[in-house]
């Protein structure tokens, strides 16, 4: 990446990105850990048949294929900077858009529904594509946000994780983003016009065997931190180890989502 290059270019190719070979994995680890937290959201707000919706950073497509299925008679489109994960024969109301979503792209009032999830955090220009996302509301449509929160490394128990989630905090931040940003949305919410807002969360578990999330997420980035001297190998390997330990039971991060709907 060159320095007048975009921050968010970079999830086009390399470590972050979908040419990673546990990218699906990552992937795939978030939809099964948080899909039915996401979707709980979405249901609550009475997503109707007739709903056009945008999923923005659609990723593997879970959440654009469940709502594909309850909006029947209307449609949905699944938007990405690469879409290499995404089935355009999923349903035949679903459409694969394959664009950067920094890009301004859609016209005002075009969805009854956005939503974004473990997306604008990775954005530099989050607060700019979150004021456009609330225009591209039709009256009456919603903008649900969902992002991690990540807890200040130097409180876990576990020395190791310390060392571990503090470099992973690093390199994301070296890719424009910022694993903080999730407390700012209920107030950007509000501040791009929208009420009715309001938000939850969700804690995240790493270890306690088959509840973690974590392992596909550090491995996707763990070459890269050994290569550049963030973390060892040696200190990798502890933390594998515990992974597998019954006892190894830590909260690193926690999701918020917000939303809000336009009058």
């Amino acid at each position: 990446m060159t320095a007048e290059e975009p921050a968010h270019t970079s999830y086009r190719s390399g470590v972050l990105s979908k040419d990673s070979p546990t990218e699906q994995a990552r992937l795939n680890s978030i939809q099964s850990s948080v899909d039915v937290f996401s979707t709980g959201i979405l249901a609550a707000l009475g997503v109707r048949p007739s709903w056009d919706c945008l999923e923005l950073g659609a990723g593997a497509g879970s959440i654009a294929y469940w709502l594909a299925e309850r909006c029947p008679d209307g449609r949905v489109v699944a938007a990405d900077i690469d879409t290499r994960y995404l089935d355009a024969d999923a349903a035949a109301n679903l459409e694969i858009a394959e664009q950067d979503v920094t890009d301004p792209g859609y016209a005002p009032g075009s969805f009854d529904l956005v939503h974004a999830r473990y997306l604008f955090s990775h954005l530099p220009a989050r607060d700019e594509v979150l004021a456009r996302a609330a225009g591209w509301l039709k009256p009456g449509g919603w903008l649900v946000i969902e992002e991690p929160y990540q807890l200040p490394a130097e409180t876990s128990p576990f020395p190791v994780v310390r060392r571990i989630m503090a470099a992973y905090r690093d390199k994301y931040a070296e890719h424009g983003a910022d694993l903080t940003w999730a407390r700012s949305i209920p107030s950007a919410l509000a501040g791009a016009g929208l009420t009715e807002v309001d938000f939850t969360g969700r804690l995240a578990c790493m270890g306690n065997l088959e509840r973690d999330r974590w392992r596909p997420l550090i491995a996707q980035v763990s070459p890269a931190l050994i290569e550049e001297g963030s973390i060892t190998q040696a200190e990798l390997d502890e933390f594998t180890a515990l992974l597998d330990d019954p006892a190894f039971i830590d909260v690193p991060q926690f999701t918020l989502a917000a939303w809000g709907r336009r009058d």
